[in-house]
């Protein structure tokens, strides 16, 4: 195949696979707006949460260090608990563009399920935590700027990616933004509630 004739066949790959992704999220709802609740208001709507579930809103908002040790620590004291991990980075364009869904769904969900973060590959703390200020969350995530603790919890290297955890422990994996509130709300209750 001659040169020009490659770049014809790669071009058409591309607008083929964008046309599939244009017509996946034509089903969905359109990507979500950031929720306009302040941490102050996720608190509240979330007071008399469980023991467990109250000390991670009180956290909420907060990198958390410790890495991979921590959150593992963590995920055994919430074992028998449905669990909902999101591995998130300030830079990534996808991981912006769930952030409202995760606000919405920890806060609807949050008496029930625990909900971390996993700050991954960010270049500095300060940077997550800027964005986190202007995307406030009900609960905290664990800063991993090696990418290790991401990619162990999660088995990707790529952001985001959500992890559940039904009360037995048993794990799946969603690579991917969410853009829905009903998407996710579907996949807690599929994967980390009725499971």
């Amino acid at each position: 195949m001659t040169p020009k004739r490659l770049l014809i066949a790669a071009a058409l790959a591309v607008l083929v696979l964008l046309a599939i992704g244009l017509l996946q999220l034509g089903g969905s709802e359109p990507a979500s707006t950031p929720s306009r609740l302040t941490l102050a208001q996720m608190r509240s709507q979330l007071a008399g949460s469980p023991p467990l579930l109250a000390a991670l809103h009180a956290e909420g908002n907060e990198i958390l260090a410790g890495g991979l040790p921590a959150l593992r620590a963590r995920l055994a004291a919430l074992h028998g608990r449905p669990v909902v991990i999101n591995k998130w980075a300030s830079w990534c364009a996808p991981c912006r563009s769930e952030v409202g869904v995760f606000q919405r769904v920890s806060v609807s969900q949050g008496r029930e399920v625990a909900f971390i973060g996993i700050d991954s590959n960010d270049p500095s703390r300060g940077k997550a935590l800027a964005f986190l200020r202007s995307f406030p969350v009900s609960y905290p995530s664990y800063y991993d700027t090696s990418g290790q603790a991401g990619a162990a919890i999660t088995d990707s290297p790529f952001t985001p990616v959500t992890v559940f955890y039904d009360r037995r422990g048993s794990q799946f994996i969603h690579q991917g933004p969410y853009l829905s509130v009903a998407k996710l709300e579907q996949d807690v209750r599929r994967y980390a509630l009725d499971a």
